[in-house]
């Protein structure tokens, strides 16, 4: 047993929270500076939400886990005014609702699999996205209170499959074409509010093998991410552990000419403002 002397109140302001797998196959959750993930100083904590304490110990980084077991996935579809703008579809007047299979849920540096139900021809696309994790159970959120209910932060990638998700494979219902094993890349760590005080000044960005293919600001919201938590809530509980996807900017690969859709072989880079780069690589479901 530790005493209080071995302990200290955690530094919210140099807090990248993570979840990995020790050399012994052991499941810690740790907090690691921005340059370097190979080890990490291990904190007292369940989940890596709510309040946490540092302990002395460090250990080594064996394998990356998403930064939260999630609860449940929801996702919010045209978010952002370009994005919108961009589908030339109107700006909602309220979110668009889904829910994305908690078995789609990966870590950084996992590969994203190209199904083989969506591989001939390609379709399946990359979508930045800030995820919102919240500490505890939320219900009947109020715009003023909602963001007391947030535990952390993290980069997410939506990933989709674009004809699953239209009218022609997956009858125009947005679940099926979002949760395909691999679709939810989470990562590669948990920020807490205290490190962004206004989710709604983050620049949010994708790479795709290096170059730059999504550039934006979660400024450009539709609602907030405030809002969206009071919405969700009403005379519903958004149990602790659940992850909001806030949306993706424009740049999406299916409203390019031509089309620009993820390959086997390609790198998908998700950057957010404050949390860092979440990496995957995209492979073919025969690769595996």
């Amino acid at each position: 047993m530790l005493t209080s002397s071995c302990r200290r109140p955690m530094s919210s302001m140099a807090t990248r929270v993570i979840r990995f797998v020790n050399p012994q196959g052991q499941v810690c959750v740790g907090q690691t500076p921005p340059s370097s993930s190979s080890s990490a100083q291990l904190l007292q904590s369940g989940d890596g939400l709510g309040s946490l304490t540092i302990k002395h110990e460090k250990e080594i980084v064996q394998k990356l886990l998403p930064p939260v077991v999630p609860t449940q996935v929801i996702g919010i579809g045209l978010n952002y005014r370009n994005h919108a703008k961009e589908t030339n579809m109107a700006i909602p007047k309220h979110p668009v609702v889904f829910f994305k299979s908690l078995g789609s849920v990966i870590a950084h540096g996992e590969p994203i699999v190209i199904p083989r139900i969506a591989a001939d021809p390609l379709e399946v696309d990359y979508e930045c996205e800030l995820a919102v994790v919240l500490k505890e159970d939320c219900r009947n959120a109020t715009i003023e209170n909602a963001l007391s209910f947030v535990g952390g932060y993290t980069c997410a990638n939506d990933v989709s499959a674009r004809r699953w998700q239209s009218v022609h494979k997956g009858g125009g219902q947005w679940c099926r074409a979002k949760s395909f094993d691999t679709f939810c890349p989470l990562g590669p760590c948990l920020v807490p509010p205290s490190v962004i005080p206004d989710p709604q000044a983050l620049k949010i960005e994708t790479y795709l093998n290096g170059e730059c293919v999504q550039s934006s600001s979660t400024q450009d919201m539709i609602f907030s991410v405030a809002e969206l938590i009071s919405l969700l809530s009403q005379d519903t509980t958004l149990p602790a552990g659940t992850v909001i996807l806030t949306g993706t900017p424009e740049g999406v690969g299916y409203t390019r000419k031509p089309p620009l859709y993820l390959k086997p072989g390609d790198k998908v880079e998700i950057r957010i403002e404050n949390i860092g780069s979440l990496v995957n690589p995209v492979v073919a479901a025969s690769a595996l």
